[in-house]
């Protein structure tokens, strides 16, 4: 899936949200007279809401084939999201509803009488609160799809959050106790390739001991203490006779290019107190 940058979708759907408040104030405030004027006024309300309703379109598309799916909670904001394009969509009908309740002017067809002045009076007055419920529509579905914007953003951005306080955490517990300087410098010499876990006998006894490339010492214990946090790995394929070759994880070369952990300090043994010595009493 390609990346994306979720803290920058979450700006454009809370800048949509603003979009949406302001076209939602020019519906409510929208003045006009029945006929060509409420054209000229309510037919740009109607095209900026269709270019909202595409640009939701693009932001869903954008976030449903991307990782924010991966992340958990993400399905409600997805959802939402799909309801506002519903939204809005209501609402640019809601303004087309309002445009078809306009009276236009015309002429008649021929040989019909043309509209009196009177009958044009009664056709406005009779549009206006048609055209008036289906502009309140339109507001009140705008204001829907503000509303739901910001509570998507604020939904990206707080998944997005969670997401990575999970993940740090998840980092701290895989992370494990940090290494001992002799099993740093394991590590370092192991990462040079050539290591292997072999055994050998001695006095009748089967010792396995750790080669590493460079002549380092590695003790059995420090291999398998590294071998228990998945640092590094034996192929088992083989046998110790012959060797088996020990590789560094990825975990290993993570944990091998932090800086090397400082020696524990040597302790000095305190000091014998002195036993006071008595004089004998002189008699």
């Amino acid at each position: 899936m390609p990346s994306l940058n979720l803290p920058e979708q979450a700006q454009q759907v809370r800048d949509l949200a603003h979009e949406f408040e302001a076209l939602r104030a020019r519906v409510r405030g929208v003045s006009y007279t029945p006929g060509t004027d409420a054209l000229r006024q309510i037919g740009p309300l109607l095209l900026t809401t269709q270019d909202l309703t595409a640009t939701l379109l693009v932001r869903l598309g954008a976030l449903a084939n991307s990782p924010y799916t991966s992340i958990p909670s993400s399905h409600a904001s997805l959802e939402c999201l799909s309801s506002l394009i519903l939204a809005s969509t209501l609402a640019g009908n809601d303004l087309a509803n309002a445009l078809h309740a306009n009276p236009l002017e015309g002429a008649a067809f021929p040989g019909y009488p043309a509209y009196s002045e009177s009958d044009q009076v009664a056709r406005r007055a009779t549009a206006i609160p048609r055209m008036t419920g289906h502009l309140n529509d339109a507001a009140h579905q705008l204001d829907l799809s503000a509303t739901g914007c910001h509570y998507v953003a604020t939904g990206i951005t707080r998944d997005l959050a969670d997401s990575q306080a999970n993940q740090a955490k998840s980092g701290q517990q895989t992370a494990g106790p940090a290494l001992s300087p002799a099993q740093y410098d394991a590590l370092k010499a192991l990462s040079l390739g050539q290591g292997k876990l072999h055994e050998s006998s001695q006095r009748g006894l089967g010792v396995t001991r750790v080669a590493t490339h460079d002549g380092t010492r590695v003790s059995i214990a420090t291999f398998r203490a590294l071998a228990k946090r998945k640092l590094v790995t034996a192929d088992t394929s083989t046998s110790l006779l012959h060797g088996q070759k020990i590789t560094v994880t990825e975990q290993g070369q993570q944990a091998q290019a932090q800086p090397r952990p400082a020696a524990a300090p040597a302790t000095t043994p305190a000091a014998a107190p002195k036993t006071p010595v008595t004089q004998g009493a002189h008699r």
